[in-house]
């Protein structure tokens, strides 16, 4: 009986990573490719193939992209960007998605500095990501502080703190790396040192 938990645990450990990965792809994949591909099908029919909506998006994506860089287009798509933003209540939701966006894809992405800080009182490490540098935009006393985001395990809501910068340490740590290793409640680096310590013993 031992031996046959022994495997079915085994098979668990195996098998369940695996179904749940093709899972969230398989259905990832489905919602992109309803994006454009629920208007296509009345008009493909039986000629519809899975992926035709995905691809079209990312056509579309890109030439809207190359279209923004061309002057009187650049200048319509600028235009509807400053109504957005003007609009009420529709700002907000706009400015949110589009700072969001640009945080991952843009320039000075955030979350690509891991940082360490100490929980006031107490002697305890939390692991977070630099997300704002710059606070005295937002409000002038927080010149010389940062906004660090502080992710909760298990799940990817979260905390934001507005910390002095001479609390903050950055350490050279891979934001992925970090990411897991929070998420998972520090799992992942018992996994990789119990790798380590199996590679070195062959």
């Amino acid at each position: 009986m031992k031996s046959v938990l022994k495997n079915f645990i085994n098979g668990i450990l195996t098998i369940v990573p695996i179904i749940l990965v093709i899972y969230v792809t398989y259905k990832t994949f489905m919602f992109l490719d309803s994006l454009l591909g629920n208007v296509l099908k009345p008009y493909l029919q039986e000629r519809y193939i899975p992926g035709i909506g995905l691809l079209t998006t990312i056509v579309l994506i890109t030439i809207l992209g190359w279209l923004s860089t061309r002057f009187i287009t650049g200048s319509f798509i600028k235009l509807i960007d400053r109504l957005l933003e003007k609009t009420p209540f529709v700002k907000t939701v706009y400015s949110v998605i589009k700072d969001t966006v640009h945080s991952f894809l843009g320039e000075k992405k955030s979350f690509s500095k891991v940082a360490l800080v100490t929980i006031p009182g107490t002697n305890m490490k939390s692991l977070g990501f630099i997300t704002t540098e710059n606070l005295k935009a937002f409000h002038e006393p927080l010149s010389e502080h940062v906004a660090v985001y502080v992710p909760q395990t298990f799940q990817v809501a979260g905390f934001t703190f507005l910390i002095p910068k001479t609390e903050v340490e950055i350490i050279d740590v891979k934001p992925e790396d970090a990411m897991k290793f929070i998420l998972s409640g520090g799992m992942t680096s018992s996994n990789g040192q119990q790798k380590s310590v199996n590679e070195n013993s062959r």
